[in-house]
């Protein structure tokens, strides 16, 4: 008998009434007389009840055969139960096998190691704690999307094979026909400048890749990027779109993904502590910090993970680091007039040990400026024509930050390792599945 089609999200508008589920099995057992299927859909759980004097014999026989991710259809009364998962349960009818799964499946509720895990990420992913993350990191892409919409920004697409450079090092190249050598994009962010010059606020959002050889659990060779890039924006005004950025961000997972959170064993105390001011903290203060609490680094540094995490000890919400010298930072930043050693631009450090989840500056507007930091940096200069263009047709004052989606999920979710926290993690020795 065929009955209406619901998702497991769905039931409570069916209760009292028969409907088909169609699902995997998570979980079966049977006290000889009664038998109960766990499955899942992709929008819940349910249990299904089976009472043997109540079914046809053949569908009690199928239910023998169920093993754990069997594909099946099962047709049954919706009931309200507080008790079940998802608040209601299936009282079976019918129950039809649509796919068979061997017993051998590889990803048992037992300990796996991560390198076995990640071997079969294809399945790792139906456990819930894996989509429980999927959903969080969903909920901040649309949430990304409804706040630049909600102030005007346009969205825009940047190439990811490119002749021109962002940073120094890291890169993917490949033979480009007739043209040279070609680089997967580091960054959409220099092309994202001459998308502001047109539309006056945009920001790009796809995918990044970094040819670093690291093996840190901050690190992924293929990651997402969201880049602002706004014009007429100073670095103040550059730090403040940020702080109410994540704050929005961290905001909307606390309001719409409280279940996920909590199944992630989330203490979300911090993150409750993201509405307030962020701490502003300049370079040379941190040199300080940091060294009196041990750290080597010198000022003119790069400021490395071990620094971040004694410069975030102290404090319970994001830190920005500003003002770095332009020797540890990328040729496009502008110069500061208050100190030309250094350019104007922030990090902003996630607290509780995360770690850099954005990095941004004003962007230099000056020609002659830029186009000697180009050579002093080596860049084929005729690469970035199109580039000083910009600043000789009409410069402007101009400023953007670059988000990385991943870590940011990972702080947000608490997470270790940002290698679960995208669906197929590309890693330096990991490019299957």
């Amino acid at each position: 008998m065929s009955y209406p089609s619901s998702r497991i999200a769905d039931l409570h508008a069916h209760v009292g009434t028969t409907v088909t589920v169609r699902g995997w099995v998570t979980h079966v057992r049977s006290s000889g007389k009664v038998a109960f299927v766990v499955m899942r859909d992709g929008s819940g759980i349910l249990q299904c009840v089976l009472v043997k004097s109540q079914v046809p014999a053949e569908t009690w026989e199928r239910f023998g055969t169920l093993t754990l991710e069997t594909s099946l259809a099962i047709s049954g009364e919706v009931r309200a139960d507080a008790r079940a998962p998802g608040g209601h349960e299936l009282g079976v009818v019918e129950l039809d096998v649509i796919g068979t799964s061997p017993v051998d499946y590889p990803i048992q509720p037992k300990e796996h190691g991560i390198d076995f895990l990640l071997d079969n990420r294809h399945l790792w992913l139906r456990s819930p704690r894996q989509a429980a993350i999927m959903r969080i990191r969903h909920e901040l892409e649309q949430a990304v999307h409804d706040f630049f919409y909600a102030r005007d920004f346009t969205r825009c697409d940047t190439p990811i094979l490119t002749g021109a450079i962002g940073e120094r090092a890291g890169l993917f190249a490949t033979e480009y026909f007739d043209e040279g050598m070609a680089y997967l994009a580091q960054t959409g962010q220099l092309y994202g400048e001459a998308l502001a010059a047109a539309l006056g606020r945009i920001y790009t959002f796809g995918p990044t890749f970094r040819a670093e050889k690291s093996k840190t659990r901050r690190h992924l060779t293929e990651f997402w990027m969201i880049e602002p890039e706004m014009a007429w924006y100073d670095s103040k005004d550059n730090m403040q779109l940020q702080q109410e950025f994540v704050q929005y961000l961290v905001g909307r997972v606390l309001e719409r993904k409280a279940e996920e959170l909590k199944l992630l064993e989330r203490d979300t105390t911090m993150l409750e502590k993201v509405t307030g001011d962020f701490i502003r903290l300049d370079y040379s203060d941190a040199i300080t910090l940091i060294n009196a609490k041990g750290s080597t680094t010198k000022w003119g540094d790069d400021l490395g993970a071990e620094d971040e995490a004694l410069i975030v000890a102290d404090y319970d919400r994001p830190v920005f680091v500003m003002n770095y010298p332009k020797e540890a930072k990328a040729f496009y930043m502008k110069e500061n007039p208050a100190d030309p050693r250094t350019v104007l631009c922030d990090d902003l450090l996630a607290p509780e040990g995360y770690g850099e989840i954005i990095g941004g500056s004003q962007r230099e507007d000056d020609y002659d400026r830029l186009l000697k930091r180009i050579e002093e940096e080596g860049l084929p200069v005729d690469q970035y024509g199109w580039y000083l263009d910009l600043r000789k047709y009409g410069t402007f004052t101009h400023s953007g930050f670059g988000l990385g989606l991943e870590r940011t999920i990972g702080w947000i979710c608490g997470l270790h390792h940002i290698r679960e926290v995208i669906a197929f993690p590309r890693l330096m020795h990991r490019l299957r599945p």
